[in-house]
């Protein structure tokens, strides 16, 4: 998230945040396409990381970003730490480890999507190379220790690093040596809602699965396909996860509200400046928990905004639906991860097939699925059916989803193209992580330094 929100709106009552969550409702023609992206900025001399401050820096490729696109800069404490394009459609944002991060507008099309984050890696190159520094697309630092990581100057990630190691054991992992891809998708009502959060909670680990692709940590292979993928078995089992609740028939907007009113928050903000709240629920801040500790101490709009941002369930509610299962990776799978949702997603005979096929699935089934994925990929088993074979099934819906979409490039091509790198998996029956562990073991003579050359953008 680049910047936080502010919003005076008083919250008056549980109901109001209902509410917000509601209004994110909208008619089917006005869905869109919001894709995020994470990467790891290194230097090419020595494939070291990027630091914030100096010459050759984080700091200095926003300013360069800045100049060149014309976006507003993003203060905290007087340092640029993100771009904001002025209408609000799409934002540039740094994660803890300094993982530079474009969150795309919402756009109608997948083929507009693959474009927009084409253009933002020319002009990201075009600012970097005279630095020096290039980025690397896959789910997991491979090289750096957690303290060769730089630390990026961000209020929320301050609070963050001092609250994670209190409740798990992977969160500072999860922030500083981690990359994702996510996609942002909308619903109609809260049936509707509710219907693509079972969905896509369901077969979150088969997008984890497909997408593995951070076999190494500190220089060498950590025994996992998705090492990330494993960081979130642990990282806050409070605010991360699967959700019971949405598993069930009648789960809906007020369902989430009660979920997110109980986990603990982060910050508020209060003039510019961040104020330490992991002390208190969202729930006994409504209740007076902050009085006399801040000046401002009722609850705003602002402060409900910012606080869903901070939950992070395997797929996310706010005004819309984040998919945050799958690691970073490669170019073509900016494209593929939102391609793939989509389809299953954005279509109603799809939605209605992959509804079908993961209808007996439970939580603890899912569970187990999920607790199988970061070590086996598409080896894991639901019951006795591999995810292999799951994964096929799924994208011949998706597939097909979006060959009904029927958005057309300007040469004909439907968006089912974007999900050639997930072909080429299951023709394979290997990941990429999978296909990393081979190079290593292969070519690469026992080293991760290669994957610095072999998959930068």
């Amino acid at each position: 998230m680049a910047r936080d929100t502010t919003d005076q709106t008083p919250v008056t009552s549980v109901a109001d945040l209902t509410a917000y969550l509601e209004a994110g409702s909208k008619p089917k023609e006005k869905f869109r396409i919001g894709t995020e992206h994470e990467k790891f900025a290194f230097f090419k001399a020595d494939n070291s990381p990027v630091p914030y401050f100096g010459e050759a820096s984080i700091q200095a490729l926003l300013n360069g970003m800045a100049e060149k696109s014309g976006w507003e800069p993003i203060l905290d404490e007087g340092n640029i730490i993100g771009l904001a394009e002025h209408s609000g459609n799409g934002a540039i944002s740094l994660e803890p480890g300094g993982q530079f991060e474009l969150s795309g507008a919402p756009l109608e099309n997948l083929h507009q999507t693959c474009k927009e984050s084409n253009q933002h890696l020319a002009v990201l190159r075009e600012i970097a190379e005279p630095l020096g520094i290039r980025f690397l697309g896959i789910g997991g630092s491979p090289k750096w220790t957690f303290d060769e990581t730089p630390r990026m100057p961000k209020s929320r990630y301050g609070i963050m690093t001092r609250y994670m190691p209190k409740v798990g054991t992977q969160g500072l992992d999860m922030m500083y040596r981690t990359c994702t891809i996510q996609v942002n998708l909308d619903f109609s009502s809260e049936e509707d809602m509710r219907r693509k959060m079972q969905v896509s909670m369901k077969l979150q680990p088969l997008a984890t699965a497909l997408f593995a692709s951070s076999p190494f940590t500190d220089g060498k292979p950590n025994g996992l396909l998705s090492w990330r993928g494993d960081i979130w078995r642990d990282t806050d089992n409070q605010r991360a996860g699967q959700l019971p609740a949405a598993f069930r028939s009648n789960f809906g907007f007020a369902d989430y509200v009660e979920w997110a009113l109980d986990v603990p928050m982060y910050f508020v903000v209060r003039d510019g400046h961040y104020h330490d709240c992991t002390h208190v629920t969202f729930r006994q801040f409504m209740a007076g928990a902050l009085k006399g500790e801040i000046a401002e101490w009722q609850p705003n709009m602002g402060d409900w905004t910012n606080h869903l941002s901070t939950l992070f369930p395997d797929v996310r509610l706010k005004r819309f639906l984040e998919m945050r299962g799958a690691d970073g990776g490669p170019w073509r799978r900016i494209c593929a991860l939102p391609a793939f949702w989509v389809g299953l997603l954005y279509d109603d005979e799809a939605l209605d097939a992959a509804e079908a096929l993961t209808r007996g699935w439970s939580y603890e089934d899912v569970q187990a699925l999920r607790d199988a994925v970061p070590a086996q990929a598409l080896s894991a088993k639901l019951g006795t059916t591999s995810l292999f074979d799951i994964a096929r099934e799924v994208l011949a819906i998706s597939r097909a989803g979006l060959k009904r979409r029927n958005r057309l490039n300007g040469d004909g091509i439907d968006e089912s193209q974007f999900l050639a790198p997930l072909d080429e998996v299951l023709a394979k029956k290997a990941t990429l992580a999978e296909d990393l562990l081979a190079l290593y073991n292969g070519r690469w003579n026992g080293s991760v330094e290669p994957v610095f050359t072999e998959y930068q953008y």
